[in-house]
């Protein structure tokens, strides 16, 4: 073999090398954690303390995999050795390892809170769920590099086993009747998302990502696939939260506790919103129609979500029914459906993961401090906890929209670019339901901070170390996020830029 043949040979054997580490490590950690952290004793902090570790080990190899992309460009893994589109292919680009970034640090995060647990009873059955919640990170972050249909439906059935597996981990009558109206309705979901993947696979005969765009490009093949489009859609809309399919949502999300509640609620919702975005932008040509239907039902999902929130007076139900509002955004940046949208329900997408968590986080610091979660019973925590009463304030405003935090930019990018394309209806809308975020906001800030303890004073009791930093360290993100937006803007406009333009490619 001629010297300069095998150098090229070495070379690219290197750069395939390089191309599984990057794309693998993201999952294969937190994977190989969960296996880990199954095995160690169920009592003791070893599962915590190793779960913290596999979380950070992720987000190492999650910044080294999007510092490694090249530029304005792409990594692509064929496993089995299959070519396409018969193998099953992961893909990195900027917008999937942006976000398996943001899925590692809020792993992070909310593992490092857990490790504020005092050793009782609770704490052994909290120490249960981290192998649980190592493997939701693991099947997030393949959702993320997923180019494939069947690919993505397998990842999404582990997140719902996961999320199952999590409900009723505590083994709580509360727990197991959540664990049950979320397995009802996702199961729907599953189906519908299985039946439309067979559906799509027997009327153009690919699954993968790239090659189901150049196929929808006939346009016989288009009109075939587009019954079975509208069935995957729903599946995801389902799974997204979107009216009227959210009712799962608040009935499960409230008994779960604070680091688990923070990592699910932060991430499910949008990872369904992120595939939405996925399709629609890159992959298939939606109708017109569908795009203004979608955004109706955006504006819906606003309103009642916002109006559930605003009716109830347990934190942990009006934080998961603003889930249901912030999803509303989403769709309606997808409805949008242009470059500067897809940029906005980016840079959107990554603020809501961040501060729903954020909030999660502090309403169990709120519930450490005062001993309950019902507002009507809790106050005095401005008082007893000035400095949680800070970093709670800095996560409202910034649900809220109020500049310069944010959600002020993301709302900002989502309604400039629905003012633009005259789109008023839907963007005063979007601004009127942020005003009734403020009222509910005002409401856990009145009612849980302001007014004086209905019983006596708020609990004395010292909140461990961990948990402080895990709120303080998601708080200073999301203040840098909104005092310096312009390379996170950029990022979000450089990870969308061929979402809806001719010649994208996913």
């Amino acid at each position: 073999i001629p010297q300069d043949m095998r150098a090229m040979h070495s070379i690219s054997m290197v750069q395939w090398t390089r191309t599984v580490m990057l794309l693998l490590l993201p999952i294969l950690i937190p994977l190989a954690g969960a296996l880990l952290t199954a095995l160690l004793p169920i009592d003791g902090r070893g599962r915590p303390a190793l779960g913290v570790a596999a979380a950070l080990a992720q987000l190492v190899a999650a910044g080294m995999l999007l510092s490694g992309l090249p530029e304005g460009g792409r990594l692509s893994l064929m496993l089995g050795n299959w070519p396409q589109p018969y193998g099953i292919e992961l893909v990195a680009d900027t917008l999937s390892a942006a976000l398996v970034l943001v899925s590692a640090l809020l792993g992070l995060v909310v593992l490092l809170y857990s490790l504020g647990q005092d050793g009782s009873k609770n704490a052994a059955q909290d120490a249960t769920a981290t192998p649980l919640m190592l493997g939701l990170l693991a099947s997030v972050a393949a959702v993320f590099l997923a180019a494939d249909l069947f690919n993505l439906y397998v990842w999404f059935e582990l997140m719902l086993i996961t999320t199952l597996g999590l409900l009723v981990s505590r083994g709580s009558l509360r727990g197991n009747e959540a664990a049950f109206k979320y397995l009802a309705m996702n199961l729907v979901g599953t189906l519908l998302l299985l039946m439309a993947v067979a559906l799509i696979y027997a009327a153009s005969g690919q699954l993968n990502f790239a090659s189901l765009q150049v196929a929808g490009q006939w346009p016989e093949v288009a009109a075939g696939l587009r019954p079975y489009l509208g069935l995957l859609l729903l599946a995801l809309l389902l799974k997204a939260g979107a009216l009227p399919l959210f009712a799962w949502l608040p009935a499960s999300y409230p008994v779960l506790p604070p680091a688990v509640l923070a990592l699910v609620g932060g991430l499910l919702t949008k990872v369904a919103a992120y595939v939405l975005l996925r399709l629609t932008g890159q992959v298939f040509a939606v109708p017109e129609l569908w795009l203004e239907a979608l955004g109706w039902l955006a504006l819906l999902t606003m309103f009642v979500g916002v109006l559930g929130a605003a009716y109830h007076w347990d934190v942990r139900r009006i934080l998961a029914l603003h889930i249901v509002s912030q999803v509303g955004y989403l769709l309606l940046g997808i409805a949008l459906a242009s470059p500067a949208a897809a940029a906005g329900t980016t840079y959107f997408a990554i603020h809501n993961i961040l501060v729903k968590a954020n909030l999660f986080l502090i309403a169990g610091l709120m519930f450490a401090s005062a001993g309950h979660y019902d507002l009507r019973r809790i106050g005095g925590l401005y008082a007893a906890r000035p400095l949680l009463a800070v970093l709670f304030l800095i996560s409202a405003f910034s649900l809220v929209g109020v500049p310069p935090s944010t959600g002020f930019w993301g709302k900002f990018m989502l309604l400039k670019e629905a003012f633009e394309q005259q789109r008023y209806v839907w963007g005063g809308g979007a601004l009127a339901v942020g005003l009734l975020t403020l009222y509910s906001m005002s409401k856990i800030w009145l009612e849980g901070f302001w007014k004086a303890h209905p019983a006596s004073t708020a609990s004395a009791a010292t909140i461990p170390p961990p948990a402080y930093a895990a709120v303080l360290l998601l708080t200073g993100l999301i203040l840098v996020m909104g005092l310096y937006p312009e390379p996170f803007i950029h990022l979000a406009q450089v990870a969308t830029a061929g979402f809806w333009n001719p010649g994208g490619v996913p």
